[in-house]
């Protein structure tokens, strides 16, 4: 798996430049729908960076390090999207104008960014678990990323900003309750990597 080093960190990399940018486009213009799916890739950050921490550290301090970053990783993504979604209430009893192309380009730039991860990942997670999850996961975040454009289009079809704030609080309850349900009902080998999916020294599938 070392050889894969490096496409773990360019993996990494890119996300960080998706979370930045969605949360830079978001401050610049109003949109909460922006500014949730920004969060929403941040929250995969600590996961990727671990796994390419993994090709340095021992064994046992590799695990625990994934361990804990899952951990702090998931309460704080629960905190994080329950004060958006306060927010994308107040933004629901009053509005705020959002450029409706704004959402569309940048979340269509998001879902294209989130598929150039999963390919990255693509590879790798063919011989670990733990990366075959963090592909699956961006997989998934092609999607999700597409919730802005769905806003967008909806600003532009009724001329209702109510969209954005609504399209976030969607969003926002997801995260919310999906990540609060992992917490609470999983298992330490769902929610902390078990061993076979250490992150210490990366192991063959």
């Amino acid at each position: 798996m070392a050889h894969h080093r490096r496409t773990i960190g360019a993996a990494t990399l890119l996300n960080t430049a998706i979370s930045v940018g969605e949360g830079c486009v978001a401050f610049y213009s109003g949109s909460l729908s922006v500014l949730v799916d920004s969060v929403h890739n941040l929250s995969d950050e600590l996961t990727l960076a671990c796994l390419y921490l993994a090709f340095f550290l021992p064994g046992y301090l590799g695990r625990q390090s994934q361990r804990t970053a899952n951990l702090f990783n998931s309460a704080g993504l629960v905190a994080i999207s329950g004060a958006l979604v306060w927010e994308a209430i107040e933004r629901l009893l009053q509005p705020v104008s959002v450029s409706a192309s704004v959402p569309v380009i940048t979340g269509l730039a998001a879902a294209g960014a989130n598929w150039g991860v999963a390919f990255l990942l693509r590879e790798p997670a063919r011989h670990n678990a733990a990366v075959r999850l963090a592909y699956v996961h961006n997989l998934g975040d092609v999607g999700v990323s597409l919730a802005p454009v769905a806003a967008g289009l909806m600003i532009t079809f009724t001329g209702r900003p109510m969209f954005d704030p609504l399209v976030g609080l969607g969003v926002g309850l997801w995260l919310v309750v999906s990540t609060a349900r992992e917490l609470l009902t999983s298992s330490g080998r769902a929610l902390l990597w078990p061993e076979e999916m250490s992150c210490g020294q990366p192991k063959e599938a």
